[in-house]
């Protein structure tokens, strides 16, 4: 689908000066103001990781670090990740001290973000408060990259392995004072957003395990926007006009893993809205030994991987020659970090990352196929880290995850069911990349060069162009 405008026609004018005023606020460096645009933009985010679920992952992988292909991308540097906080709250003002961080164990666990507030600051290069989505402190609207990229005629779509209405997909495409108003957040992006493509999980007549929800069970209709949202998704009239042209465009729904199989290639629908038939993430609540190790229990085969979503939706997006703006969460690294409560547990995490990381593999197969690094930026993070993952016998220091060898769970350690202020990793490519440079002026004793979440979002409005 070719868009020629942005769909929210509501946007505040001053939201909108905004948008287009962050190319000419600060530019750190002639090298960023000089980079031309990237034709496409794809973010992926591995929501809860830091350094020590990529070496976890990583040593059961390959049995040594630092092997997964991002980890070769050419720009590579931390982020911060705190929130904004109202005033007069005990945690106004208290950003990432990274002296504080390595003098002081629990400092990391003190006034962390959570993924509504993240998302929105790396969507709209502002901070906000906890649970928001796409609106300030004060609740000003702000304008998503998504948005943006819309005005500049691209595709745009968000892809997770967890509800597709949940915090980091919404927090890249609605408006609400709330994330938890699920089913408000669904109807913003079926009937008023330009998106292209929405997948995830949330289907209301499905289980955890991918088996039919009991007759007698109520339906949890709020992540695809209530009983009447759904059905007018099923009978293809759901969707207003995503390209300006003042009529409808509807979504076709899919919901069968080989319905997504197959949009991987040949010719797409110009919107696709997926719904996995599973209720709550692609795999992880799936039934069994909770404390099993990684892929020991069989998975569920009727359910789309991450990896197979994200091929559906390049292929979705790929076909308007302005380019795409992609979205791609890995939303239950942080489920299974947050159930952290014994350390076998670490099994599921390191699965759904394994997933995550076959993702990044098949957008870098994409690009490679499909076009080239001087038109495409891809950038590889979090939004926060979650469970506050260390190598065993940590606190007050700091040790190391103990490599037990490929295919073998590493010796793993956790000090919060939550989620930390520390510092996560960031890896780019593509030419647009250079841009990050320009912003990563911070300086950690231990992770050295970083930036700020918001300065992402920075970043993504200037590789837009």
């Amino acid at each position: 689908m070719m868009k020629r405008t942005v769909k929210r026609g509501f946007i505040p004018v001053v939201v909108m000066m905004l948008a287009v005023g962050l190319t000419a606020v600060a530019t750190p460096g002639a090298e960023a103001a000089k980079k031309p645009p990237a034709k496409n933009v794809i973010v992926m985010i591995a929501d809860g990781w830091g350094y020590n679920h990529l070496d976890s992952e990583s040593y059961f992988q390959y049995g040594i670090a630092d092997q997964q292909s991002f980890n070769r991308f050419p720009f590579a540097f931390a982020m911060s990740t705190y929130m904004d906080y109202e005033d007069g709250d005990t945690c106004s003002g208290f950003g990432y001290d990274p002296t504080a961080a390595w003098a002081d164990f629990d400092y990391v666990m003190e006034c962390a973000t959570d993924s509504a507030a993240a998302a929105t600051a790396m969507s709209t290069g502002s901070k906000t408060d906890s649970g928001t989505i796409g609106l300030d402190i004060d609740d000003a609207l702000l304008l998503h990259a998504v948005e943006r990229a819309e005005q500049l005629g691209k595709t745009t779509g968000v892809v997770t392995s967890v509800q597709l209405s949940h915090a980091t997909p919404a927090g890249f495409v609605a408006h609400n004072v709330y994330r938890g108003n699920y089913a408000e957040i669904a109807n913003e992006m079926i009937y008023e957003s330009g998106v292209d493509v929405v997948m995830g999980a949330g289907h209301p007549f499905w289980d955890d395990d991918g088996q039919p929800q009991v007759p007698a069970v109520p339906k949890d209709w709020r992540y695809v926007g209530g009983e009447a949202t759904w059905w007018d998704l099923v009978a293809g009239t759901a969707g207003g006009d995503a390209n300006g042209d003042l009529t409808a465009d509807p979504w076709i729904l899919i919901e069968e893993r080989a319905e997504f199989q197959a949009l991987a290639s040949g010719p797409t629908p110009a919107r696709v809205f997926g719904v996995a038939p599973v209720e709550d993430t692609l795999q992880l609540n799936r039934v069994g030994d909770y404390l099993a190790d990684p892929i020991v229990l069989p998975f569920i085969e009727t359910v789309p991987t991450l990896e197979e979503m994200t091929n559906a939706a390049l292929n979705v997006l790929d076909n308007d020659p302005d380019g795409m703006f992609l979205m791609i969460e890995g939303g239950a690294i942080d489920w299974a970090s947050h159930g952290n409560y014994s350390p076998n547990s670490s099994g599921r995490m390191i699965e759904e990352f394994v997933d995550f990381e076959r993702s990044v593999d098949a957008v870098i197969e994409w690009v490679q196929a499909n076009g080239n690094w001087g038109e495409t930026l891809l950038i590889v993070t979090g939004d926060h880290e979650t469970g506050y993952l260390t190598g065993p016998g940590s606190d007050p220091f700091w040790e190391p995850v103990v490599n037990n060898g490929a295919g073998n769970l590493p010796g793993m350690e956790w000090h919060s069911p939550d989620h930390t202020n520390s510092l996560i990793p960031l890896f780019a490519k593509g030419d647009a990349g250079r841009i990050l440079r320009g912003y990563a002026d911070g300086d950690d004793p231990v992770h050295g060069d970083y930036l700020d979440n918001t300065e992402l979002g920075e970043v993504l409005y200037r590789s837009l162009g």
